[in-house]
């Protein structure tokens, strides 16, 4: 009992079974913690008719309403450490990432990494399905993030992430200040400050076949200006 995944939810009716189903399919003893804000589809209950099957492996927490990304995390984070967890990933419910590449991941952070980092952006890194002006912008943020904060990692905002345990322990937690995509640039930059290795794996990120992206403005507005607030930040 080593690795755990976390996929936070929210509306992910569609995909839920199927992402379980094939990540418990995977070599390695993948355990799930699926965090799922008061899914109003039904989410939560599709996850608890699949426990009984995957009693010792397939874990759920409920949350009222949607409280963000980052937070969701958090809490995963902390539920993990808890439980005593290794290895500790985030990836979303949609099959943008690639269950398969789970093993990479864990391959890269067992083989030296303290943080593996599935990239978009890096040699061999590829996209599916989006259309230019949103690769653009994404390509464009993760440029963006570079200049200011110089942090050597291609894909900033990526959320297929590996975690040693040393690096959860070692991160403030609980002085995570963004909860969008923020927070995915905020915890590669506060592990980076501290030293640790963080490592980039090529994967194919796949645009979402069913279901409703989470994308907002406000999001996007959270990344653009708190990046200069990072900066500040001491860890």
């Amino acid at each position: 009992m080593d690795k755990l995944v976390i996929i936070p939810t929210y509306n992910e009716k569609e995909n839920i079974e199927n992402i379980i189903r094939k990540v418990c399919s995977l070599e390695g003893n993948f355990h799930i913690l699926i965090v799922d804000d008061g899914s109003p589809d039904g989410t939560a209950a599709i996850v608890k008719s699949l426990q009984t099957e995957f009693s010792d492996r397939l874990h759920i927490a409920e949350r009222s309403g949607k409280q963000g990304l980052g937070t969701a995390y958090i809490f995963g984070f902390k539920w993990a450490l808890g439980k005593g967890y290794q290895y500790i990933f985030e990836m979303d419910a949609d099959f943008s990432h690639n269950p398969d590449d789970l093993i990479r991941l864990y391959d890269a952070c067992k083989n030296g990494a303290d943080v593996s980092v599935g990239s978009r952006y890096t040699s061999g890194g590829k996209i599916k399905n989006w259309p230019f002006d949103r690769i653009f912008i994404s390509f464009g943020a993760s440029v963006y993030v570079r200049m200011i904060t110089w942090m050597p990692v291609k894909d900033c905002t990526a959320g297929f992430v590996c975690y040693k345990r040393e690096v959860l322990e070692k991160l403030p937690l609980d002085k995570v200040q963004f909860i969008g995509y923020a927070f995915q640039i905020e915890m590669k930059y506060r592990a980076w400050k501290l030293g640790f290795k963080i490592k980039e794996v090529p994967i194919t990120f796949v645009d979402r076949k069913e279901g409703v992206s989470k994308m907002s403005k406000g999001i996007v507005k959270e990344a653009i200006f708190g990046v200069w607030k990072m900066r500040s930040f001491s860890n």
